[in-house]
């Protein structure tokens, strides 16, 4: 990306103007609802699997103990830009600080990073699961869990921070206009007028990394799940098998999928609109399917919420 050319008047990022979605003003109401009631969908359903992970005796495994942690990951990924998103359709354009704006971007790819790794982590618990049934609460028993959990937490959280540091040496002249609904990368980096290459370098590195290193991980462990189901004589063994891993598959094809496909574009004005429908994509749609699906396809959580209304008076 080739940076504009500073003028004489340069100073520091105060303030950058979001211009959201491009919605006609009188069209507006129906996307804000619609956005607002797929926000709060997205809060409830996945508190509601938090708590019942938490309060349910049945679901203390390590399966779930990895999914209660990724609904509470869900719920703040979704809310890191349902803000700024809900506000730019209320009006024309939304401003945010600098200091908002890069720590609004920060605790974004923060929190997707950190997904990236808690799904390569899920994957190698069904992995150990179906593969080595009789150690399985050894290989995976709690303290291993938590020093799993805590990695992809600090795994996630630290190359973002790098960024940031980066992006706070750049200098901002003329209008600080972010064209998207929040301080995504691509946006945010075409309002700098100085060099910004040593920084897209960085990004491109990381990116690859952090998602093809857990991607290929994950495939390669359901190469060898997918091999040590087929090896169960009955059908029913494995279908019982099978479906221990499914939800947790469709979740890994939600997610990576506009992921890859937003690296994968090059950053041309078209792509650019392309990129910005599939982080709506990725950042409302997809957090919301996290219940749905294990609500559908997970037997154990949904006899624990059968129970549970049953009780109700």
């Amino acid at each position: 990306m080739a940076p504009t050319m500073c003028s004489e008047n340069v100073t520091s990022a105060n303030e950058f103007l979001l211009l959201g979605l491009h919605v006609i003003q009188e069209l507006r109401p129906l996307p804000f609802l619609l956005f607002v009631t797929i926000y709060v969908l997205t809060v409830i359903g996945n508190s509601i699997i938090v708590v019942t992970v938490s309060v349910s005796e049945r679901l203390h495994s390590p399966m779930f103990f990895f999914l209660g942690n990724f609904s509470f990951l869900e719920v703040c990924y979704s809310t890191c830009t349902a803000p700024s998103l809900l506000s730019g359709l209320l009006t024309d354009s939304s401003s945010i600080s600098y200091a908002g704006c890069l720590t609004q971007f920060y605790f974004f790819v923060s929190l997707a990073t950190t997904e990236c790794f808690l799904l390569m982590v899920m994957a190698y618990d069904r992995y150990t699961a179906i593969c080595f049934p009789l150690h399985y609460s050894t290989l995976m028993d709690r303290a291993i869990c938590v020093k799993l959990l805590v990695g992809t937490w600090v795994g996630g959280f630290t190359p973002p921070f790098v960024t940031v540091i980066l992006l706070q040496r750049l200098q901002f002249s003329g209008e600080k206009v972010i064209d998207h609904f929040f301080c995504e990368f691509a946006p945010l980096l075409k309002t700098a007028c100085s060099e910004t290459s040593y920084i897209e370098v960085y990004v491109f590195i990381m990116s690859f990394l952090i998602l093809s290193i857990p991607f290929l991980l994950i495939t390669l462990s359901y190469v060898y799940i997918m091999s040590a189901i087929l090896k169960i004589p009955s059908a029913t063994g494995r279908h019982k098998a099978f479906s221990t891993c499914s939800s947790h598959l469709a979740v890994v094809s939600t997610y990576f999928g506009p992921l890859i496909a937003i690296y994968a574009t090059t950053k041309t004005e078209s792509s650019l609109t392309l990129s910005n429908a599939l982080s709506l994509l990725y950042s409302v749609a997809t957090p919301l399917l996290n219940p749905i699906i294990y609500t559908l396809r997970n037997k154990e959580i949904r006899e624990t919420w059968m129970k549970a209304l049953h009780k109700i008076p």
